[in-house]
């Protein structure tokens, strides 16, 4: 299931835009309080780091990605989501526009 809107929220209006754009979100928190964010990540390979353990859900387009630690490449499209764990890092590697929702844990 995709997640499709998100009702009664509090949107920050200045994006986050990483690695010269190649990354933008927008921060966002919910009427009790959870923070997420919600963004795309256009074709290219980055890497990110974590403080708060993260569940990346895809709501369009696909990507591969590989956890810390791991030589592994796996596939997330619409519908699928991964997990990274707080203070942590990976690599996403993508080649059609990613459109995301960060749910931090």
């Amino acid at each position: 299931m995709i997640t499709e809107k998100f009702d009664g929220v509090s949107v920050t209006t200045k994006a986050n835009v990483y690695f010269d754009g190649k990354c933008v979100s927008h921060a966002f928190t919910l009427a009790d309080g959870t923070k997420k964010s919600i963004g795309v990540v256009l074709p290219a390979t980055l890497s990110f780091s974590t403080a708060a353990a993260e569940i990346m859900e895809c709501v369009g387009g696909a990507c591969e990605y590989r956890l810390a630690g791991t030589d592994a490449w796996l596939r997330s499209a619409a519908g699928e989501s991964f997990h990274i764990p707080a203070n942590s890092r990976f690599d996403i590697r993508v080649t059609e526009p990613y459109h995301y929702i960060c749910h931090y844990a």
